[in-house]
């Protein structure tokens, strides 16, 4: 898919993908790095019992409590991961689509997400906007699979178009899941579609766009790179989370 077709399903559809668009190399590097800091419990990290999801173990300290459902600051976790924030394969269809320069908000993502075959959770339906707090509701995130990515292994499915639809707040639960006991809701969600991922492939999906994971029923750990983009003009608002953390210019 050429920039100027990925920018084109991105802003109709909501989600792009860029078949094979980061090196095998690099997705072994980042996956053997991964491991590596998952093993050692390299902090920070977000535990699968944090997250208080379906499936999720009830603390801590249950069985399988410990068990790490995101590596966070992956920016710090090795240059390869430096190479791809900046590599043109990310940048040219973002740049291209905010129509300048790209902004990498710390605060949000910049994680390597890990999904455990016994221990992982259910993500219901959400946009990510949901508790970030920028100008306006236009940031990408991308997301490099570090393996196949299927819907058996918890892999995303993504509602395409629904980025840019306008919902009424009671259309989503306390926690700003979207309701699937709403008819209107379901019918909605009826046009979902999994989104199938090799090692190396690329999604871009708009921070606006439903989408939800269900739990890893296979044998193998599925791992993905997540950073979040935003354009020039976006900035996050002043003391809020979105602002918590630093930010890396990508030109």
């Amino acid at each position: 898919m050429s920039v100027a077709e990925t920018v084109d399903h991105l802003r109709t559809h909501g989600y792009a993908v860029l078949r094979g668009a980061v090196p095998l190399d690099a997705v072994t590097l980042m996956r053997d790095t991964a491991v590596e800091d998952r093993e050692r419990r390299v902090a920070p990290f977000e535990l699968e019992a944090d997250t208080h999801y379906p499936g999720s173990p009830e603390s801590p300290d249950a069985e399988g409590g410990q068990t790490i459902r995101r590596l966070l600051w992956a920016h710090c976790r090795g240059p390869v991961f430096s190479e791809l924030l900046h590599s043109d394969a990310l940048l040219a269809p973002l740049r291209a689509y905010f129509g300048g320069p790209v902004v990498c908000p710390l605060a949000h993502h910049n994680c390597v997400m890990t999904k455990e075959p016994r221990f992982s959770s259910d993500t219901g339906w959400h946009q990510d906007v949901r508790y970030w707090s920028f100008g306006r509701p236009d940031l990408v995130s991308g997301w490099v699979a570090l393996g196949p990515e299927r819907e058996e292994n918890g892999g995303l499915r993504v509602v395409p178009g629904s980025h840019a639809m306008t919902f009424e707040p009671d259309r989503f639960d306390e926690h700003l899941f979207f309701r699937d006991d709403l008819p209107a809701n379901a019918e909605l969600l009826a046009t979902a579609i999994s989104v199938d991922l090799e090692a190396g492939d690329l999604l871009l999906f708009h921070a606006r766009t439903l989408h939800a994971a269900g739990r890893n029923r296979t044998g193998q750990t599925k791992m993905a790179g997540v950073f979040t983009f935003r354009p020039l003009d976006n900035p996050p608002r002043p003391g809020s989370r979105s602002a918590s953390m630093g930010e890396l210019l990508l030109g």
